[in-house]
């Protein structure tokens, strides 16, 4: 199997990078409708994909899957997912002998969310307790694996301070992560002072902004919740306004982002990893406008 490139030797290009996130479906339908998604996102062509996790690794086959799907049939640079959660360390190596037999070289590194029906994280039976347990892990057993990591603009939150996060983020770097992804956000004003705060913690990798699309005010209210983000007032009066008419509301989610990625880019950005939620419509659009 051929290996993917490392994502650390696109950054080294000095060019914004493009890359889009999927979720693995729940069945095999919905594989082929993710199946249908590839193809459309092929006119894109990302710079690298990603395939989520599921909490307590409940998607785990699928994510293995939707990589392979991804990688063989579409040819696209695939970064799979791996959590700490529910996996002794013996598993986790492994995982990590398997995803690298498979040739992937990109890994993102989480530490997991609980699984459902669970509010705390709970450390499995001679498993890890951070990301920076399993970005140590992943490097000691192949060196060449390149590693993503997430950063919360606004704090993850189960930190008790910004300041508390960039310590660990800054942990999860030293223990060998290349670049960070973003938690989503909505004020580019955010990004540009988390970027600064982790410079200043002495974070000098890239990180990379993650944009969500808005389709409904409900669905990103759900989304900022348990992820710990806000909502700019402007965005969610337009969102208002726009009531339940989805095409509005498309038009009105693709037009922020778009603003966003925009700024972002004229800004020194290296790039934009776009959560589309399995769809196509959205992440062509801003294409699109981006190349108007």
């Amino acid at each position: 199997m051929t290996p993917d490139r490392p994502i650390s030797e696109l950054f080294a290009h000095q060019r914004p990078l493009r890359s889009l996130e999927f979720f693995p479906p729940k069945d095999d339908a919905g594989v082929e409708a993710l199946r249908a998604t590839a193809t459309a996102l092929k006119r894109m062509n990302p710079d690298f994909v990603s395939v989520t996790y599921g909490a307590g690794g409940t998607t785990r086959d699928r994510t293995a899957q939707v990589s392979a799907l991804l990688k063989q049939e579409f040819g696209y640079t695939v970064m799979p997912h791996l959590t700490c959660v529910g996996h002794a360390r013996p598993e986790l190596d492994a995982l990590a002998d398997r995803i690298h037999a498979g040739g992937f070289r990109n890994i993102m590194t989480l530490r997991g969310d609980p699984p459902k029906g669970s509010t705390e994280f709970q450390v499995a039976a001679d498993g890890l307790r951070n990301a920076h347990e399993l970005v140590s892990l992943l490097k000691a057993r192949h060196a060449d694996f390149c590693l993503g990591v997430a950063g919360y603009p606004e704090k993850h939150p189960e930190a008790p301070s910004l300041d508390a996060d960039l310590t660990h983020l800054r942990r999860k770097v030293d223990a060998g992560a290349a670049f960070v992804t973003t938690q989503l956000f909505f004020d580019n004003a955010v990004y540009y002072r988390f970027v600064e705060k982790c410079r200043a913690a002495g974070i000098t990798v890239p990180i990379v902004p993650g944009i969500m699309p808005v389709l409904t005010l409900k669905q990103i209210q759900r989304f900022t919740a348990m992820c710990g983000a806000t909502l700019p007032k402007q965005l969610i009066t337009r969102l208002e306004v726009a009531a339940d008419n989805a095409d509005v509301l498309e038009t009105l989610g693709i037009d922020w982002a778009l603003t966003q990625i925009r700024g972002l880019l004229a800004n020194g950005a290296p790039g934009y990893h776009l959560y589309i939620l399995n769809r196509a419509k959205g992440a062509l659009a801003l294409t699109a406008g981006l190349a108007a």
